[in-house]
């Protein structure tokens, strides 16, 4: 193990193992003769000196001494001989540390008995060499050096190459991976095989096997495996590079010109910037789940619901082509738009039979259950979201600690769980202390015990940092400031916030349609509703917006108790709508019940 795993020469591993085993009988009888008991008692010390130090009465903090180390670093020693996983990784990304990824490429075998295929045996090791010579994110190893390698071994018929010959080929020419591969037969088709292998572990990265009938060209093969081999190569180099905290699940493209693209979007510090790339990505591979999906809900963060809509569905209708795992979360996500909160939990459930190591599902799962306000249902997924989040690592959790924190946190408040609340903010600082979220959260609080004084602080906080960071308008801060207020249930200072970001863009329909929401939800001042919504209606800058706004107005209406008009905006709403959302339905199955009622 110590040889292959960790590269030692046998003289080496040799003494390892031999200072292993003396090791710890020999720190165990230092430490019986120096260190008898936790105290840090000394057998010389006499009967008096051990006498005065049992009137001391408080105990002093045990120091780290000689023989702790030792006991230590042979213990860690252990674990990399006992489970030499434990340091291995993936593979590929220690491999992309290193920056250019040195390749070598061996002859492949034929182990046909068609003598005609003997040109493919140097073609394809020509062939891919060559083309990867031509990408400047790898190294290749000339053929001359590969072959002049193993004709010093006395290898003369490549079929006699086997995995350990490669891989000390390998070694001698420091590459990284080296590609190895045969040519089968089976009745009129040909088929390649080729395999990508660690130099060091000799464990195979990938695997590729393409098939080609007798009647094709020959070449058309050699260009697939090619292309194939290149592509994964690159592939992992960009997400190396690129993705960062990003979890891909399921990459759902071979296209390194589309993957770069989506990470391009991914990066970009402004919305439109980002729609751009992820457009860019999906015209270079028209399959490619993950900026279809991102397209889908950025274009509503600039007002353009209907395009983000379009976008989903285009997802909906092409999920039955990528992976499980996407299906079921696309399918949630349809729920979302189209369906009840409950059979959205029925995908999210689906969903952790397939992967229950996601942080995103259990928190996914966890808002649902917080929409539903059963936040008995909804901690317990938070928290295991959490836990998961911190298992995959600092950067990942400290670039979305309010999406994991700060849902936890509301659960916790909503549930009298305040020293819960306090502690677990405490936490989220040491990833990220300017965090807009924790900060709202925090205010609500000090508001609920009247602190008016610390609110104002967190408040202030929110806004120096949506200003400086995020570059937010005074509307939008004057929102969020807002909902602190609606949080806190202080529902007039939260009316005066949404009004000023409302006077503050006059013309802006989403402001009106903000307003119009909390007044329906609080039922205050419903009687305003209606003309706020028939401005916004006259500058809708689409048809879904339109409707969203008729469909506030019909339930401001069943909010007054007008259940007869509400009945025929809302019928109108259903009926005309380019989308049939869940929030219009439920709201027109709610007034059906209570006209059916009066009736």
């Amino acid at each position: 193990i110590l040889t292959n795993r960790l590269n030692l020469p046998p003289l080496i591993a040799t003494l390892v193992i031999v200072l292993l085993s003396i090791g710890f009988p020999v720190v165990a009888i230092l430490a019986w003769i120096f260190d008898l008991t936790p105290e840090g008692i000394k057998k010389t010390e006499s009967i008096e000196e051990l006498a005065a130090k049992a009137i001391v009465t408080t105990p002093e903090r045990r120091r780290l001494k000689a023989s702790d180390i030792a006991i230590a670093v042979l213990a860690i020693a252990v674990i990399i001989l006992a489970w030499p996983k434990i340091f291995k990784g993936d593979t590929l990304e220690n491999l992309r540390a290193k920056g250019s990824t040195s390749v070598a490429v061996m002859p492949f075998q034929n182990v046909t008995n068609d003598t005609t295929l003997n040109f493919l045996k140097d073609a394809i090791q020509m062939s891919l060499i060559s083309t990867l010579s031509n990408t400047k994110e790898l190294k290749v190893r000339r053929q001359e050096s590969v072959n002049s390698l193993l004709q010093s071994k006395g290898v003369t018929v490549y079929a006699s190459i086997t995995p350990a010959l490669a891989g000390s080929i390998s070694k001698k020419l420091d590459a990284d991976i080296y590609i190895t591969g045969n040519i089968q037969k089976a009745g009129s088709e040909t088929r390649l095989n080729a395999q990508l292998t660690d130099t060091r572990t000799n464990d195979v990265l990938k695997s590729f096997e393409i098939n080609a009938n007798e009647k094709e060209v020959k070449f058309s093969i050699i260009d697939s495996l090619r292309k194939k081999i290149t592509d994964f190569l690159l592939i992992s180099k960009i997400i190396k590079e690129s993705a960062g905290s990003w979890n891909i699940p399921a990459l759902t493209t071979n296209s390194p010109e589309a993957l770069r693209y989506f990470f391009y979007g991914q990066s970009a510090t402004d919305t439109k910037t980002a729609i751009d790339w992820y457009l860019k990505a999906v015209a270079a591979d028209s399959n490619f789940y993950w900026p279809m999906y991102c397209l889908s809900f950025t274009y509503p963060w600039i007002g353009e619901q209907e395009q983000g809509l379009n976008w989903f569905l285009k997802c909906y209708k092409k999920k039955d082509q990528w992976p499980v795992a996407i299906q079921i979360a696309i399918m949630s996500d349809y729920a979302t738009n189209f369906e009840s909160l409950d059979e959205q939990i029925k995908y999210f459930k689906q969903y952790e039979q397939i992967d229950d190591q996601n942080p995103n599902f259990y928190h996914g799962l966890g808002l649902t259950y917080m929409e539903l306000k059963e936040y008995d249902k909804a901690i317990p997924a938070l928290e295991k979201s959490l836990v998961i989040a911190r298992r995959w690592g600092k950067e990942y959790l400290g670039s979305q600690v309010n999406w994991f924190f700060g849902a936890l946190g509301n659960a916790y408040h909503y549930t009298g769980q305040y020293r819960k609340e306090k502690k677990l903010y405490r936490k989220a600082d040491r990833y990220y202390p300017d965090d807009t979220w924790i900060s709202n959260n925090r205010a609500v609080s000090c508001l609920e015990v009247n602190d008016t004084a610390k609110a104002n602080l967190y408040i202030e906080k929110y806004r120096s940092v949506k200003k400086e960071k995020y570059s937010a308008s005074e509307a939008d801060i004057a929102t969020g400031v807002g909902e602190i207020y609606q949080n806190a249930k202080m529902f007039d200072k939260a009316e005066q916030y949404f009004r000023k970001s409302l006077a503050l863009e006059p013309e802006n329909p989403a402001r009106m349609l903000y307003l119009a929401e909390f007044l329906n939800y609080n039922n205050r001042n419903l009687n305003e509703v209606s003309d706020l919504m028939n401005h916004a209606m006259k500058l809708a800058a689409s048809k879904t917006d339109y409707y969203n706004y008729l469909n506030a107005k019909g339930w401001s209406l069943y909010k007054q108790g007008k259940n007869k008009e509400a009945l025929e905006i809302l019928q109108k709403c259903w009926d005309e709508a380019p989308f049939k959302l869940y929030s219009i339905r439920s709201h027109l199955e709610e007034v059906k019940k209570a006209v059916t009622g009066q009736r």
